[in-house]
C-alpha cells in the first residue's frame, strides 16, 4: 500500500513537471525577484515593475506569481483582493489586475484574513508547483515571481522548478544591515547558476514634498556598493514616497497615478534596464501583446 501511494505520488509530481514545462514555454520572460530580508518593499517593487511593463510605453503582458505562501500582499497592492481563483479548461483561471496583469496568489484561496497558512516545507513545495503548472498563465511577455525573503523553501522551490529563469532582481535598502544580508541573496543565485539581472535600492532618499529638501533616511548608495563589490548591475535607486504607500494601501496602481514623480520615473528607467539587460543576453522577439494586434 505504502509503495502504491508512492508511485501515485511520484506519477503526479510527473505530471504537473510535464504541465509546468508546457506551460512555462508560453512566457518568454521569466524573473524572480528576491531580498536577503523583509521589509525592504520587495512586494511593492515587484508590483510596480509589473505595471511599468504592462503600461503604454512598454505595453507587455504580465504576469505576477505572489509566492509568498505566509504573507501574501500583491492582490491587496493591485485592488484585486475577492477575486475568485475557479477551474478553467483543465486548469485554474487567474485574476486579473490593472493592465490586463494576471495574478496567482495565495491570497484568493483564503476564507478569512485573520486565517494563517501553517505549513511545512512540502506543502508550501506543492502548492507553488501547483501554482504554476495548473494556472492558465496563456502566452506572456514577462513573468514576475515575488518571493518571500531569504533562502529557504519558497525562493529554493521555484528556482529549481522553473525552466529557463532568465535571471534574479534583488532587491534591498541602503542600510548596512541590509547590504550584509543582499550578498547571502546574490550568492544563493550563483549557488543555483541563476543569472543576477541587477540590484535595486529601494528607499533611497526621501525629498520633502512641501519644502523639496532631500532626506537620506538611510543613507544611501548600499545598493551601489554591494553591486560593485559583487560584481553584478547595479539597476537604480527608488526614493521614498509617501503616495506610493498610499496607492498600495488602496490598490492603485502608483505608476499610472503619478508617473511625473521622481519614483515613477525610476521605475520606468528601471524597466528599461532590465530590458537591456535581456537584450544583451538573450535575444527578444517582439511583445507578445503587440504582434497579436498586428495579426488581429
Amino acid at each position: 500500500m505504502r509503495d502504491e501511494g508512492t508511485n501515485e505520488r511520484r506519477k503526479m509530481i510527473e505530471k504537473q513537471e510535464e504541465q509546468l514545462k508546457r506551460k512555462m514555454a508560453e512566457v518568454k520572460h521569466k524573473i524572480a525577484v528576491i531580498s536577503g530580508k523583509g521589509g525592504v518593499g520587495k512586494s511593492l517593487t515587484t508590483v510596480n515593475l509589473a505595471v511599468a511593463l504592462a503600461s503604454h510605453d512598454h505595453a507587455h503582458s504580465v504576469g505576477i506569481l505572489d509566492a509568498d505562501i505566509h504573507g501574501p500582499c500583491v492582490p491587496k497592492m493591485l485592488g484585486i483582493r475577492g477575486q475568485q481563483i475557479t477551474p478553467d479548461r483543465g486548469g485554474f483561471s487567474l485574476a486579473i489586475g490593472p493592465l490586463g496583469i494576471k495574478v496567482m496568489s495565495m491570497d484568493f484561496l483564503m476564507e478569512k484574513d485573520e486565517s494563517p497558512v501553517v505549513w511545512r516545507g512540502p506543502l508550501k513545495m506543492h502548492a507553488i508547483r501547483q501554482f504554476l503548472s495548473e494556472s492558465n498563465w496563456g502566452r506572456l511577455d514577462y513573468l514576475l515571481i515575488d518571493l518571500p525573503p531569504g533562502t529557504g523553501d519558497e525562493p529554493l522551490s521555484v528556482l529549481q522548478l522553473l525552466p529557463d529563469m532568465d535571471g534574479v532582481v534583488i532587491v534591498t535598502i541602503p542600510s548596512e544591515v541590509s547590504q550584509i544580508v543582499v550578498k547571502k541573496a546574490i550568492t544563493f543565485a550563483r549557488m543555483l547558476k541563476i543569472p543576477v539581472i541587477g540590484v535595486i535600492e529601494n528607499m533611497s532618499g526621501f525629498v520633502c514634498p512641501k519644502c523639496g529638501t532631500e532626506t537620506e533616511i538611510f543613507n544611501v548608495g548600499g545598493g551601489e556598493k554591494v553591486a560593485r563589490d559583487l560584481d553584478v548591475p547595479f539597476l537604480g535607486k527608488i526614493p521614498l514616497d509617501p503616495k506610493i504607500c498610499d496607492d498600495s494601501d488602496k490598490g492603485m496602481p502608483f505608476i499610472v497615478n503619478h508617473s511625473d514623480s521622481p519614483a515613477a520615473r525610476a521605475f520606468m528607467e528601471i524597466v528599461g534596464r532590465i530590458e537591456e539587460w535581456l537584450t544583451s543576453h538573450r535575444q527578444v522577439v517582439p511583445s507578445i501583446r503587440g504582434s497579436e494586434s498586428k495579426s488581429a
